[in-house]
């Protein structure tokens, strides 16, 4: 009794610390019983058993000599599953218990979008719950922990790397959580294909054969410690520190993981979709509505895709001609000898990576400089731009973006892959700047989270794809509308962009609902698109281990703009484009049903 006491009350006076010092949401001026309160609290106890969340979200690291969370990591338990499906199912039920007519406006929409993702979460907690691969090849849990560490772990102090090193002692023994549910889950015959665990044994024997000074946790964790102003001995300390957590347990945690797959390779998928798997059609219903938002059927998607591909591919078609290319040729030929094109390419010269890096960074620059004639507000974040690390660049997309501590301590970053040389041509780099960069993730990311006008849980409790990277998708359209991208090149990168998400909505649904193979959807992507062999590999496969998530980039984007000509048709000269951005960005990361609630409120303000 005692102890959970004490539990409870730390707990208390930690969620009073990190609300005050955040300024996520003042609780304490909430009415105690409200929605929002409910909400917060619920976020900031998630967040307060989450030692990764809290590092991550930054400033809760003054007050790591209270929690010492940045010595932590989450250990898998038995009971998690129990647990959460209990906690959810709880969560729900409450959030039925208010009732509109006592809520404002604000407070009717996040109630409808907290039961909304509260009661996607408990059925795939409930009907689906090892549906998903922990060891894949984009995101496995291999890969995770070593950038947590890397990218989110702060080493600013001889405490901090200590408590790096008190972290990675913790690995072996969360990978054998991990296990535990992977034994799980074979135990429901649920196996990922072949090529998944090529891959993963591929990347678990690399990580297990580095050397000392090559390990990616080595390496960057003492190029860290070197910074930091230290004597000789403390540093040798450290070194020596870290080969032997290291050596006693990431190198044995994984060869647990690689036990693992070598043992179950035998029982390998087959076939490649989540159609394959024990009531995979009903998991990907549910992933849809999940990550779109909406109740589209996969075959409504399906059809959406190939009109969206014929249309977009007649545009590119109408300017490869312009410029002089071969009519006969369809448009995957074309843009594939664009691709091949060396005055497209950079030079394969050791800089390259900094070369490429400091060219990306003056687009940044130039769309921040034009774009603020769009918006009513920029974000106060800064945003930067890091070349993918080499331990993930084989297998990671060719762009991803990271969102910026709230304490100010860590920029907005967008991570370019230049892994391959013929995945940078020049002119797709404009699309990928505006997408992950400005006025794409960053400026959309950044904008929510530094929005104190946000309830925390709008602010920080409920994302969708379908929002974010619908909006990422909007951003390529609309730089290209504002002057961003005047050289034909440039159109034509932007539109190999949008065809690359409309021919998503093809494959993913051809994947895991009309049962197409990895390589039918590899040719398939290669044909339209004229992307690289490797670009189409990788995100092929991407899409077999992620179901679903791909569809969310075009659906929300052809959302957004049914919105915005909606809005320019009923307001005509009364339309602002810098209200309609704010009536759809101005609302946290909320799913598509309510964007469009928000822009019906701002045309019938901006029509009386």
């Amino acid at each position: 009794m005692i102890k959970t006491i004490l539990k409870y009350s730390l707990r208390l006076f930690i969620l009073v610390i990190g609300v005050m010092s955040l300024y996520l949401a003042n609780l304490f001026l909430m009415k105690p019983y409200s929605i929002d309160h409910f909400l917060g609290k619920e976020l900031v106890l998630g967040l307060i058993d989450s030692p990764e969340a809290m590092t991550y979200m930054g400033v809760f690291d003054n007050f790591n000599w209270l929690t010492r969370h940045n010595s932590k990591l989450s250990i898998p338990k038995e009971d998690d599953l129990e647990k959460n499906i209990k906690e959810t199912e709880k969560v729900i039920k409450t959030l039925y218990k208010y009732k509109d007519s006592n809520l404002t406006a604000s407070q009717v929409n996040t109630k409808e979008i907290a039961i909304f993702d509260y009661e996607n979460n408990y059925r795939e907690l409930k009907e689906f719950p090892y549906h998903d691969y922990p060891l894949n090849q984009i995101g496995g849990v291999h890969l995770n922990t070593i950038q947590f560490l890397n990218d989110f772990h702060p080493v600013r102090s001889y405490s901090e790397a200590s408590d790096f090193i008190s972290r990675v002692k913790l690995i072996d023994e969360v990978y054998e959580g991990v296990l535990a549910d992977l034994e799980k889950q074979a135990n429901e015959k649920i196996f990922p294909p072949e090529f998944v665990y090529e891959r993963v044994i591929k990347q678990l024997n690399e990580f297990i054969n580095y050397s000392n000074e090559e390990h990616p946790l080595y390496s960057q964790f003492m190029k860290k410690v070197e910074d930091l102003d230290l004597d000789i001995a403390d540093k040798e300390f450290f070194r020596n520190k870290i080969i032997q957590a290291i050596e006693e347990s990431v190198t044995p945690g994984f060869k647990k993981l690689l036990g693992f797959m070598m043992k179950t390779q035998k029982n390998a998928n087959k076939n490649h979709g989540i159609w394959s798997q024990p009531n995979g059609h009903e998991y990907y219903k549910l992933r849809i509505r999940s990550y779109t938002t909406t109740d589209y059927s996969p075959e409504r998607i399906h059809q959406m895709g190939l009109s969206e591909v014929n249309r977009i591919s007649s545009r590119m078609k109408e300017i490869l001609i312009n410029q002089g290319y071969d009519s006969a040729k369809n448009v995957g030929q074309l843009m594939n000898e664009l691709n091949e094109n060396p005055d497209f390419l950079y030079a394969d010269t050791p800089d390259r990576k900094e070369i490429v890096v400091r060219d990306y960074t003056e687009m940044v620059d130039e769309a921040i400089k034009v774009s603020t004639e769009y918006f009513h507000t920029m974000p106060k974040s800064d945003v930067v731009v890091k070349a993918v690390p080499e331990y993930s660049e084989q297998t990671a997309a060719g762009g991803y973006y990271q969102a910026p501590a709230l304490d100010g301590s860590r920029p907005g970053v967008f991570y370019a892959n230049l892994y391959d040389i013929k995945q940078t041509p020049t002119y797709s780099m404009r699309t990928l700047t505006y997408h992950e960069a400005t006025p794409g993730h960053h400026h959309q990311i950044a904008h929510s989270l530094e929005n104190e006008t946000l309830t925390m849980y709008r602010r920080f409790g409920y994302r969708t794809s379908a929002f974010s990277e619908g909006w990422a998708l909007y951003a390529e359209r609309l730089a290209l509308e504002i002057g961003l991208a005047e050289n034909p090149y440039d159109e034509l990168g932007i539109l190999q962009s949008e065809l690359f998400r409309a021919v998503r909505l093809v494959v993913d649904t051809g994947l895991h609902y009309k049962k197409w193979t990895r390589e039918k959807a590899m040719d398939y992507m290669k044909s339209r698109t004229g992307m690289s062999d490797t670009e189409v590999r990788v995100e092929i496969e991407r899409y077999i281990v992620w179901p679903g998530q791909a569809l969310s980039y075009k659906v929300g984007m052809i959302k957004i703009l049914e919105l915005r000509k909606k809005a320019m048709d009923e307001l005509g000269d009364k339309f602002n484009i810098k209200d309609f951005h704010s009536a759809v960005l101005d609302h946290g990361n909320p799913p598509l049903f309510i964007v469009e609630k928000m822009v019906d409120e701002m045309i019938e303000r901006t029509s009386r």
